[in-house]
C-alpha cells in the first residue's frame, strides 16, 4: 500500500489550522508532535466515561479507569519489548533521566568519577549528572563531535578508562538528526560492565526501539514526541537495576506498608510512581502507539527520509544557508543558519507564512559552542509532512532572505 501522506494529515485536526492566513506547514515536530484524532478522541472518552482514581477503590469508574491504565502499560510495553515492570511512568524524558541520576547513579558514586556523554546532548542529559557529580565530587566528560555532526566514536573511546562510571547517551539529535550507534556504544559499555541510559526522546516516533535487543540499562521517551499528550513518558529500565533501586519520591502508590517506626516500598515500577498518576498520560500514549502501528513505523521511517533527501538539495540551494549536522543516515531534522541574519527573525518570518519552526539553541548549548553558531533554525519531520511542507519552506526562506537585506 502507498503512504498517502494527505490521508494521514487529515487525522491530525489542528493541521487544518491557519495561521498568519496562510495554510499551516508544521514543522517543529522535534519539539512537540500534533495529535491525530484517535488520540484526542481516547483521551476524551477517558474523562467522559472512566475518571476516577486507579488502584484503590472498588467502585466502577475505578476498576475502568484501573483497567485501561495498566492496560497501558502492557501496550507500551509490547510496543518496545520490554516486561511490563520495567515500564516506569513518568512525566517525560526529563523526569525519567533525573530518576536514575538520583535514585540509580548517586548512591553509587565516588570522588574521582566519570560520567561519559557526549557533545551533542540535551540539557536534560547533561545537567542531571552534573548535579550529581558536583555532589559527590565526580566529573561529567563530553566526547567530541564531529564536523559533519557525527559523534567522534574513537573520541568517545579514548575517553573509556577505569574512572567512567556510567555512559549516558543521546540515540538521535534533536538538533542535528545524528543518529548515533548506540548498539556498538552498549555493547563496548558492556565489556567493561558500565551502566548505560540511552534518550531516546528523538527516536521513538522515528525509528523502532526493541529495549530487550538493544541491551541499555535504561531507555527514557517522552510521549508528547510520539503523537501522544504532554507531560507523560516513561522510564524503561532493566528489572535487576529497577530493584535494586531506592525510591526516590515518598507518598501514596509506591508503599507497602507505613507506619511511624518506618515503611516499606512496593515492587517496580509502582516503587517509582508515588501519587495520583496521569492516567489520561498513560491511555492518550498507548493509543498514539496503536495510531503509529496502524501506519507502520517502517512506512513513517521511509517516508521521512525520503522527504528529508527530498529537502536537503532545495535548503542547500539558498544562498547563504548553511546546514548545521550533515552525518549520513541522520534522521528527519534540518537545522541552519542564515548568513547575517538571526535565527529568531528568520523564524518569525517563516511564521507570517504559515510555516511554524523552532528557533534557539534548543537546549544544546554545547553543541552550537561546538559549531560556532549561538541559534540555529530547525525544521524537523514528522509522518504527516509532505513535500508541500517543503515547498513552504523554501519559499518562506527566500522571502525571509529578501526582506533581511
Amino acid at each position: 500500500m502507498s503512504y498517502d501522506v494527505q490521508r494521514i494529515r487529515a487525522d491530525f485536526p489542528i493541521l487544518n489550522e491557519k495561521v498568519r492566513g496562510k495554510r499551516l506547514a508544521y514543522l517543529d515536530n522535534a519539539a512537540t508532535t500534533q495529535k491525530p484524532r484517535a488520540v484526542i478522541d481516547t483521551i476524551s472518552r477517558y474523562y467522559e466515561t472512566s475518571n476516577a482514581n486507579v488502584h484503590r477503590a472498588v467502585h466502577e469508574l475505578a476498576e475502568r479507569a484501573t483497567t485501561q491504565y495498566e492496560g497501558a502499560r502492557d501496550r507500551i510495553a509490547q510496543f518496545f519489548n520490554a516486561q511490563r515492570e520495567e515500564v516506569v511512568f513518568t512525566r517525560g524524558t526529563t523526569e525519567a533521566i533525573n530518576l536514575v541520576a538520583y535514585s540509580f547513579l548517586r548512591p553509587l558514586l565516588k570522588e574521582g568519577d566519570e560520567i561519559l556523554v557526549t557533545g551533542m546532548e540535551h540539557h536534560s542529559n547533561i545537567v542531571p549528572w552534573q548535579l550529581i557529580a558536583a555532589e559527590r565530587g565526580a566529573k561529567v566528560v563530553a566526547a567530541p563531535v564531529l564536523d559533519d555532526g557525527a559523534l567522534d566514536l574513537d573520541g568517545w573511546r579514548a575517553l573509556l578508562n577505569e574512572r567512567t562510571r556510567f555512559i549516558a547517551v543521546v540515540q538521535v539529535s534533536n538538533t542535528l538528526g545524528t543518529v548515533n550507534p548506540v548498539a556498538e556504544i552498549i555493547a563496548e559499555a558492556k565489556r567493561r560492565d558500565i551502566p548505560v541510559l540511552v534518550d531516546g526522546a528523538q527516536a521513538v516516533a522515528h525509528l523502532k526501539v526493541d529495549f530487550a535487543a538493544l541491551g541499555a540499562d535504561f531507555y527514557t521517551l517522552s510521549a508528547h514526541k510520539l503523537y501522544g499528550p504532554t507531560g507523560f513518558g516513561c522510564l524503561l529500565g532493566k528489572k535487576a537495576r529497577l530493584d535494586a533501586m531506592p525510591p526516590w519520591h515518598g507518598g501514596g502508590d509506591m508503599i507497602r506498608t507505613v507506619s511511624f517506626s518506618g515503611s516499606t516500598w512496593a515492587e517496580p515500577p509502582y516503587r517509582f510512581e508515588a501519587g495520583t498518576p496521569d492516567m489520561a498520560g498513560a491511555i492518550g500514549l498507548a493509543a498514539a502507539i496503536d495510531y503509529v502501528e496502524a501506519i507502520g513505523l517502517d512506512a513513517i521511517t521511509a517516508h521521512e527520509h525520503a522527504l528529508l533527501e527530498y529537502a536537503t538539495p532545495q535548503l542547500h540551494a539558498i544562498k547563504g544557508l548553511r546546514l548545521i549536522g550533515t552525518a549520513p543516515g541522520k534522521g528527519g531534522i534540518l537545522s541552519f543558519v542564515l548568513e547575517g541574519a538571526d535565527a529568531q527573525d528568520v523564524g518569525s518570518i517563516l511564521d507570517m507564512q504559515g510555516v511554524a519552526v523552532r528557533t534557539g539553541h534548543h537546549c544544546t548549548m554545547p553543541l552550537m559552542a561546538r559549531f560556532g553558531v549561538s541559534a540555529t533554525v530547525r525544521a524537523s519531520l514528522a509522518c504527516y509532512n509532505s513535500e508541500e511542507d517543503i515547498g513552504q519552506l523554501a519559499a518562506a526562506l527566500n522571502k525571509a532572505i529578501q526582506l533581511l537585506r
